[in-house]
């Protein structure tokens, strides 16, 4: 079982759902891991050790990060990616869409957050399908979440839709939705994809572009596919 943990992250020109593919055997093993970081953290920095790791608060010295010299926070960012590329068997998984082009293409397009998710749920089933595996998806709370639960089983009969449609055989009982404060594998989640979408960002200062590549860096190896979708380009 891959136990499958999913946050989004976006911007106004782009909408990011990423999954991090965690082994049921890793999962205690990496939630320990990164709880460490957090306890060095804490004991080296003077940071609560119940903070959450959270990307775009991280990076920005917002909520429990706040005041916390950028050094510090690169340096926690650091560890954490480190503990999240370092297990055998993770996988990463990345969609996205440009919101703009969705809007364009589409006289009633359907949510971002609904389009990019049946696309992600759409390479979990076939990375999990790959490896004779079956994945459990746990994902941040969004709003309509018996929406997206709905969308779920209606995919297992009918497929996902769109050009590369499929009927999702493996992915086990409903989606679930698990609050980010309460679990360090959603945190995870976010650190990479709020990392990921940010490898893109335009105007981004080059010392900041720098430091995203170096973090990145050390979980590339996990990454199995990532990408954006441009509704207003034809699909090859």
């Amino acid at each position: 079982m891959l136990l499958t943990y999913v946050d989004e992250s976006f911007t106004a020109r782009v909408y990011w759902i990423g999954a991090l593919m965690v082994p049921d055997a890793v999962a205690i093993p990496l939630t320990e891991a990164l709880d460490a970081v957090m306890a060095d953290a804490a004991k080296t920095y003077g940071v609560s050790a119940d903070a959450e790791l959270h990307g775009y608060e991280i990076v920005h010295g917002r909520k429990a990060w706040s005041g916390v010299p950028p050094r510090v926070r690169i340096a926690v960012y650091k560890a954490a990616m480190e503990a999240i590329g370092a297990p055998e068997g993770v996988a990463i998984i990345l969609r996205g869409v440009k919101r703009e082009q969705l809007i364009k293409r589409y006289s009633y397009p359907r949510p971002a957050h609904e389009v990019v998710l049946s696309h992600l749920l759409e390479r979990v089933d076939g990375y999990v399908a790959s490896q004779e595996e079956y994945a459990l998806v746990i994902a941040d709370e969004v709003q309509d979440q018996a929406s997206h639960r709905a969308d779920l089983s209606r995919y297992r009969v009918s497929g996902t839709g769109g050009y590369r449609s499929r009927k999702l055989t493996r992915i086990v009982d409903t989606l679930h939705f698990a609050p980010s404060h309460a679990s360090r594998l959603v945190q995870a989640a976010d650190l990479i994809t709020y990392l990921f979408q940010r490898l893109e960002l335009p105007g981004t200062d080059p010392r900041a572009a720098r430091v995203n590549e170096q973090l990145w860096a050390l979980v590339e190896q996990r990454r199995y596919h990532s990408w954006c979708w441009d509704p207003m380009q034809k699909q090859l």
